[in-house]
């Protein structure tokens, strides 16, 4: 089709079609959330769907349910596929890749991919994936999160891209050496097949899409939208002042060394492109906070989204965007360096990118959220021997913003996943929450301050268990911005029979013995402050001080005394 053709669709039509799209994999995405086995993606959603272009991989459409992180990361995936596809010269319909390889599709082990070729009238149309984050995939840990791995062995089976399908055929001694591989197979089963069905779906609903309209109109729709997506970001940038900002912030520890590791970042700003680069950056971790370069990438598409949050999620985004990622740095991780901490690593670029934008555009950031997933994993076997894994992560404050006070009691600022519910958590595992709750005096203060933290406090119910974490901002505490306060530390203690104790890296620990009644506790940061805290109403502080959230004596230190004459 010619450039010609391809600009001459009609608005409305665009926008029908646009949104057609988008719910072909908001339905993919419904349907693997409503089949999974597993809570981490049948209640917390950490899953996504998309389709991607037939040639280069680029993220086309995802749907609105999926994590954004996925946007980018996924495009990698799929280019991987790509090229496989190309050195083998056996790509057919039907077919069907699997991989969790971290180093070649993003993210860490825990993330399973689906990849299918989409053909109408026997040519390659599109590509649609799927990823979910499966219970456990083997490796040293329960759950995955192996503070102590150094290589990607130590924390789970890595898949490379194989074909679990050919030409609609199922391939099952793949399926069956996957299964082997994880301490939960009637879970993993259940998210492969709710995962399968999902792409089946998306097949169906894009047959009947490019029946209804052809090939051509919905090229030609993918094509408008893209650029869309680019001329957006462009007139943003415009409207923003010419200029170079600079931060850094730094990770506690790689859970090997006991040494803090920054992440810095330059933005950059001329005309209507935008230089993101994050020379500076610590080198290559020994320790599992390594990410790959695609993740990195992938971090970046996530905070523009956040600055400019009218943007559409495809690729033509990340046209006028300059990145540069350094080589041999802790975010362009080679195999096999361990990298099933991604998250705390994608946490402080986000954090690095507002820090630097606040100074170029205050208005449009917000302070930083609490920083950290804390992945725990509880694990052990019940009285008639079958195994049980609870792993889950865990909620804290926002960052306060330039309308008012950060959201309490969110999760991470990676994704739209939601926080399982205790209920569904201590019906699925052997565990009671004797604590679940907000957490005072862990906002940073500010004109606006953080959002709340959280505490929870968790009891072993069974004979007899093991707890892990893999979480951050033990040492570092979330920023403020624009003239706000910083935020709590975060803290983890666990019960032995001498007492509570603390982890000797803060936030990283493995192999914590428990026995029945014995307890683990978190208490998470909030978010960063916005604005000085010298401008907050002091009614707003005597609101804050009479439901609990900060006490008395830290209201004073933060804001002065004059609330107490609006609380009399």
């Amino acid at each position: 089709m010619s450039d010609t053709e391809k600009k001459a669709i009609d608005p409305i039509t665009l926008a029908v079609l646009a949104g057609r799209m988008e719910q072909i994999a908001d339905e993919m995405d419904a349907t693997l959330f409503r089949s999974a086995f597993n809570p981490i993606i049948a209640e917390a959603h950490d899953a996504s769907h998309g389709l991607y272009h037939a040639q280069t991989g680029d993220t086309l459409v995802q749907g609105k349910s999926g994590l954004p992180i996925f946007v980018g990361v996924m495009a990698f995936a799929v280019k991987t596929v790509i090229e496989k596809a190309a050195r083998d010269g056996d790509l057919a319909d039907g077919d069907v890749y699997m991989f969790n390889d971290a180093h070649l599709g993003g993210t860490h082990l825990s993330d399973m991919r689906l990849v299918r070729p989409f053909f109408y009238d026997g040519e390659l149309f599109c590509y649609l994936a799927s990823v979910g984050h499966w219970h456990d995939v083997g490796g040293a840990v329960p759950g995955n999160y192996n503070p102590t791995a150094t290589e990607v062995f130590q924390e789970a089976f890595v898949l490379p891209p194989v074909k679990v399908a050919r030409a609609g055929v199922l391939q099952q001694d793949i399926v069956d050496i996957v299964l082997r591989n994880t301490r939960l197979p009637q879970s993993a089963l259940g998210d492969f097949n709710g995962q399968m069905n999902a792409l089946d779906l998306g097949v169906k609903r894009l047959d009947a899409l490019l029946a209804e309209y052809g090939a051509q109109t919905i090229d030609a729709a993918l094509t408008a939208l893209g650029d869309r997506a680019e001329t957006l970001l462009r007139a943003e940038v415009s409207a923003l002042p010419d200029g170079r900002w600079e931060a850094v912030d730094y990770l506690d520890n790689d859970g090997i060394s006991d040494k803090p590791l920054p992440i810095r970042v330059a933005l950059e700003i001329k005309g209507d492109r935008l230089s993101i680069d994050f020379t500076g950056s610590a080198p290559t971790a020994a320790g599992p906070i390594n990410i790959s370069e695609g993740t990195a990438i992938a971090c970046v598409y996530v905070a523009i989204k956040h600055i400019f949050p009218s943007l559409p999620a495809n690729a033509g985004v990340m046209r006028p965007i300059d990145i540069t990622i350094p080589k041999g740095s802790v975010l362009a991780a080679e195999f096999p360096s361990p990298t099933g901490g991604y998250t705390e690593t994608i946490l402080r670029m986000i954090d690095v990118i507002f820090s630097a934008a606040s100074q170029a555009a205050p208005d449009r950031v917000v302070a930083n959220a609490y920083g950290t997933i804390n992945a725990l994993s509880i694990a052990g076997h019940r009285a008639d021997g079958r195994r049980w894994v609870m792993f889950s992560f865990y909620g804290g404050g926002h960052g306060g913003t330039p309308e008012g006070d950060g959201l309490n009691h969110g999760n991470a600022p990676i994704s739209t996943a939601t926080i399982p519910p205790a209920e569904i958590l201590e019906a699925a595992y052997p565990v009671m929450f004797s604590q679940w709750a907000l957490r005072p005096d862990s906002a940073g203060a500010g004109r606006h301050r953080g959002g709340m933290g959280a505490i929870y406090e968790i009891e072993l119910l069974e004979e007899s268990a093991e707890a892990f974490l893999f979480g951050e901002r033990g040492r570092f505490p979330p920023k403020g911005v624009a003239g706000g306060a910083n935020a709590a530390l975060n803290r983890f203690s666990y019960e032995q029979d001498d007492g509570m104790h603390t982890p000797r890296l803060d936030s990283k620990i493995v192999g914590v013995k428990l026995k029945r009644g014995q307890r683990v506790r978190l208490e998470t940061p909030g978010g960063g402050g916005y604005g000085p805290p010298s401008e907050r109403d002091p009614q707003a502080v005597a609101r804050d001080v009479r439901l609990g959230l900060v006490s008395a004596e830290k209201a004073d230190a933060d804001y002065g005394k004059a609330w107490r004459g609006a609380a009399a």
